[in-house]
């Protein structure tokens, strides 16, 4: 349960409390500080905003990637999500000429894909890495399926606004990513539906016991996560003008990576929002930072993958020294 977490971590050493809580920001930092060095074109206003612009759609996904981790699942569908949602999305716009109807279409093909995964999960008792492995190829062929392998051309401007569009100087998908982040984390340290996604995380049973209804809690988590991930579809395919059938190919890994990095345990009952948001950026400096030096592509993939397992074994070490 999250308590003991709690009391375990107040009787972990300061030093070691300090990590747990500011140790990844001080990474971003120290991170943005030696690509600030090493390249002058680095630490701009321009260059910080096209990074916030560039992960705003795998920090979206990457909430709802969050909230099925901290119940102690996994979510391998997102990615297809994207491809099929968007792919949706811009069908109904450009055939009802509505880009409302667009977009409320790929948000609801995005919940109902996650609706079916949270009830595999929690009504058949299936692994999540299963149901939502599953979910990912047969969604992946759905949208091939759905498109004949072309991508579908969307022009209407309403709906090119919500990922090209500017409110001032900010993106408007970066308004979007920011009023996500701030809702989740309202609802997880607030509500009670975010306790309880502590909760059945931190020990299912006990939750069980407790009187909350588990199986309730999941599906909802599952069909969020869903839904994010047809939001961020509807993102993409305005931002590129256009919906293609293996978009968001490879999305679901990034935003598990993310999540990971934000401090979020794989076995649930542990973590948030603000440490995802974290992950989200840490992975979008590297990436913005690494090319603006010219690192090969080759040698970036190493360097996330090098971090993302440094920050596991961190975390291992932090609570297994903390217990």
């Amino acid at each position: 349960m999250t308590t003991s977490s709690s009391s375990a971590a107040n009787r972990a050493p300061r030093y070691l409390q300090f990590i747990q809580t500011y140790g990844m920001l001080l990474i971003l930092l120290l991170v943005v500080a030696i690509f600030s060095m090493l390249s002058p074109n680095f630490f701009t206003t321009g260059n910080l905003i096209n990074i916030f612009r560039q992960v705003s759609i795998i920090g979206i996904i990457a909430v709802g990637q969050t909230l099925v981790i901290l119940t102690a699942g996994i979510d391998l569908s997102v990615g297809s999500i994207v491809g099929l949602a968007g792919a949706v999305s811009a069908s109904v716009t450009l055939g009802t000429g509505n880009p409302l109807f667009g977009v409320l279409a790929g948000l609801l093909t995005g919940a109902a894909v996650g609706l079916f995964n949270g009830v595999m999960v929690s009504y058949f008792k299936l692994t999540p890495f299963i149901v939502t492995l599953a979910t990912m190829t047969g969604v992946a062929g759905i949208t091939l399926v759905y498109t004949n392998g072309n991508p579908i051309i969307v022009s209407e401007p309403v709906y090119k606004f919500i990922g090209q569009g500017y409110i001032g100087p900010v993106p408007f998908p970066v308004v979007l990513l920011v009023l996500v982040y701030l809702l989740f984390f309202f609802i997880l340290r607030k509500t009670v539906h975010g306790h309880y996604i502590y909760s059945i995380g931190g020990n299912e049973k006990a939750s069980i016991l407790a009187g909350i209804q588990v199986k309730k809690h999941k599906v909802i988590v599952y069909t969020v996560s869903g839904l994010l991930a047809g939001l961020a579809a509807v993102i993409l395919s305005a931002r590129l003008s256009a919906a293609t059938p293996v978009a968001g190919t490879g999305y679901e890994l990034d935003a598990i990576a993310a999540v990971i990095l934000g401090g979020t345990s794989l076995f649930g009952g542990k973590g948030g929002v603000g440490g995802t948001l974290i992950g989200v950026l840490l992975l979008g400096v590297l990436t913005t930072g690494m090319n603006l030096i010219n690192v090969s592509p080759f040698y970036q993939d190493v360097v996330k993958g090098a971090i993302v397992l440094v920050a596991v074994l961190l975390d291992r070490f932090i609570n297994a020294d903390s217990q």
